[in-house]
Formats: C-alpha cells, sequence, structure tokens
C-alpha cells in the first residue's frame, strides 16, 4: 500500500448534512443521560449517523425519517448497554438529579409526597417506551414539546399524549391523586 494516498474526501447529502446539524446535540444529550458516558455517547451518535449516512437514500424514501433515525438511536443505545453489560445510568446523569429534585419541589405541596426521588426515578424507567422518551426528553433534557415531537418523528399531539398518559401512569404508582397528575394542559405546549 502506498502511504502517500491523500484521505478520501466524501461529500454528504445537503439533507444529511441539515439532518445532522439538526439532530446531532438532542442524540448526543440522550445518549449521554442514558449511558452516563460522553465518549461512550460520542461512539454510539457517530456511528447511528455513519448508518444514516451509509443508508440514507432509504431512510429519506421513510414515512418518517426522524422516527427511522431516531428508533435506530435507541437501537444503538440499548445495543452498547447490553455488549457492556451496562445498566442505563438515567439515574446517575446529574441532569436527571437536578430535574428531578426541581420536578419534585415544584409539585411537594400539591402532592404531599416523597422525600427522596427513588419511587420516581423507578416509576420513570417503568413507563412504556415512547412515553418514557418523551419523558426524558421534556423533562430531564429539557427540550420544549415541539422540539420532542421533531426529534422522535412524531406530532405534537402525539408527545402531549405520551406525557398526559406518563404523568398518569407516575401518578399510578406512586399512589398521587389522579386529577394532580393530568394537569398538563395549560403547561407549556
Amino acid at each position: 500500500m502506498n502511504a502517500d494516498l491523500p484521505p478520501v474526501q466524501y461529500t454528504l447529502p445537503t439533507a444529511l448534512e441539515a439532518f445532522h446539524d439538526l439532530y446531532v446535540k438532542a442524540y448526543l444529550n440522550y445518549a449521554h443521560t442514558m449511558l452516563g458516558d460522553k465518549d461512550a455517547a460520542q461512539v454510539v451518535v457517530r456511528a447511528c449517523f455513519s448508518h444514516l449516512a451509509l443508508n440514507w437514500a432509504h431512510v429519506v424514501q421513510e414515512e418518517s425519517p426522524e422516527a427511522y433515525a431516531w428508533a435506530l438511536l435507541k437501537v444503538r443505545v440499548d445495543t452498547h448497554l447490553r455488549f457492556t453489560a451496562a445498566p442505563s445510568r438515567m439515574v446517575e446523569t446529574a441532569a436527571f438529579q437536578r430535574t428531578a429534585r426541581a420536578a419534585l419541589e415544584s409539585v411537594r405541596c400539591q402532592f404531599e409526597v416523597m422525600e427522596t426521588s427513588l419511587g420516581l426515578y423507578t416509576a420513570i424507567a417503568s413507563l412504556p417506551e415512547r412515553q418514557y422518551d418523551v419523558v426524558v426528553l421534556l423533562y430531564v433534557l429539557g427540550y420544549p414539546s415541539d422540539r420532542v415531537a421533531h426529534i422522535m418523528g412524531v406530532t405534537r399531539d402525539t408527545v402531549r399524549s405520551h406525557r398526559r398518559l406518563a404523568r398518569r401512569r407516575i401518578a399510578r404508582m406512586l399512589g398521587l391523586p389522579l386529577t394532580a397528575a393530568t394537569g398538563d394542559e395549560k403547561e407549556e405546549e
């Protein structure tokens, strides 16, 4: 082999570059929250975008390229966790702890519950996949509903529905009154 050959330069489709710029930060934040390791998050997200680049012609044929890419990211995160035999690090992530504390403080009077956030962690971890994703993106990573909808490749109404269902399920698991847990209609949409 000739070591003097210049590196191969690849030109990505403009749409893929735009897609990358639009979602890479959210993907990195999500992966870091789940893995608890920035380097691992970068590896997972890089692999995700490499797959998207290699299959971009197929991806754009999908009904929702965003939903396809989100599902791919989740598979990559899950695969990394399984291969490393590590549990999700969501609970230990500082952003989650800070958000959970703030959420608990804001509802403490209304709910009259919980000296620790352990019950909340358990309740969130047991949510169905889509509800879990919405809760993490909204409340842990702090994205607004519209952004969550774009990241996940779903409608804003779907995000709102998952949020409402998640809050109800969490309230039920924590033994809280459902009326207090479903008042999201007045929340930021």
